[in-house]
């Protein structure tokens, strides 16, 4: 039995030293981009702003007063998707001249509700950039000339930012910089970013991107069922042969709380089973891969066996290395780190949750739409209009 255990925890611990060594670092912070030094004066004339938004009244008027200190003559189109809370009317009020509020239309089958806005807005877009961005996304000023200008930099076509997401609450400080150090792990920022054409990541929130390739792509008709919009994007554009650069920000801020347990539960549950491709072998991998992960390490430390104790203390000491990037980029405290076991326990019952939503047939859910793998049901059939 001592055999099996060391056996264990030596496959644990070679899985967290290759994470720490691998060649593209998926734990590391380099790839990000902050705002330069500032100015009200720049010119943005060759710039649209397209903003989808449904039910987004308390976090628009806060999203688009920071647009108008960007820059000179931005425009800003901003697609109502249907909205119950007076969104439109509070776009109106906020905005400026530069400002379109377009009322969206009923949901077709087959699109989800991002994406069908999205299209209704592309076709009012006339300059060369378009930025992607989400109602509730705050952008400090300086950022959208400096995102324009790693675009001429670096030489590529789409430029995209991990947003930083509100870390205020317990749950949130526990769960949200590991969830952007799991997409970070699946999408490594370096591979997205190289020419490998099989690896490639955006970030739906905060995305800068020509407008000819956009409609070379054919809009986002060709997206229109994806719930990973953003990657599913991201690849599109690089299986033309164009390039794709995505990093992390600290000018970039995501507005939307998450107070409680159970909303980010819901929203990573949300799409976990489609980034395996509603593939139950896919899940029972997953499944095998994180208890060897996170259990294994803590577990082999109450083993008698003198090696298991020292490769479960090593496997322990990688892993919480691994993340320390993580918490240092957001200001957390390195404590957190000592939490990761039961992080990543808890987004690996996240994950069954969607599994499990998916074969009920129980979907996934947003906004008062049901996002079901096949079917996306439109407001016409739910308000039988």
């Amino acid at each position: 039995m001592e055999l099996v255990w060391n056996m264990l925890a030596l496959a644990a611990a070679a899985i967290w030293t290759t994470v720490l060594f691998l060649p593209w670092r998926p734990w590391s912070t380099r790839e990000f981009l902050d705002a330069a030094a500032s100015s009200a004066e720049e010119t943005l004339d060759d710039i649209t702003v397209l903003i989808p938004a449904r039910d987004e009244a308390k976090t628009i008027q806060r999203t688009l007063p920071a647009l108008e200190v960007q820059g000179r003559e931005l425009r800003i189109i901003v697609v109502d998707d249907r909205s119950t809370d007076g969104t439109a009317e509070i776009a109106r009020r906020a905005g400026t001249e530069d400002l379109f509020v377009l009322a969206g239309k009923p949901l077709p089958p087959g699109w989800s509700g991002k994406l069908w806005a999205l299209e209704q807005g592309r076709s009012h877009i006339r300059t060369p950039l378009t930025l992607l961005l989400d109602a509730d996304i705050e952008l400090e000023p300086g950022i959208l000339a400096e995102l324009r200008r790693a675009m001429e930099t670096k030489g590529v076509h789409l430029v995209s930012l991990m947003a930083t997401l509100r870390m205020s609450s317990f749950w949130e400080r526990l769960l949200l910089p590991g969830f952007i150090y799991f997409f970070k792990t699946l999408y490594p920022f370096r591979l997205s970013n190289s020419d490998h054409s099989r690896v490639a990541a955006a970030a739906g929130g905060c995305i800068l991107l020509k407008t000819r390739i956009l409609n070379e792509i054919g809009g986002f008709g060709g997206l229109r069922g994806e719930l990973i919009d953003d990657c599913a994007l991201a690849r599109r554009i690089k299986g033309k042969g164009y390039k794709t650069w995505i990093g992390l920000s600290h000018s970039v801020l995501s507005l939307r709380g998450y107070e409680d347990l159970r909303t980010i539960w819901d929203m990573v549950a949300r799409t976990a089973f489609t980034q395996l491709r509603y593939s139950g072998f896919m899940l029972a991998l997953c499944t095998v891969f994180m208890v060897a992960s996170f259990w294994l390490p803590p577990v082999g430390l109450l083993i008698p066996s003198v090696m298991a104790k020292a490769l479960s203390a090593l496997a322990l000491g990688a892993m919480m290395l691994s993340y320390l990037p993580t918490l240092k980029f957001y200001g957390i405290s390195f404590l957190w780190a000592l939490t990761m076991p039961l992080i990543g326990t808890l987004y690996l019952a996240m994950t069954w949750t969607s599994a499990v939503n998916h074969w009920l047939g129980a979907g996934s859910h947003w906004k008062g739409r049901d996002y079901t793998k096949g079917r996306i049901d439109s407001d016409q059939q739910k308000q039988k209009v």
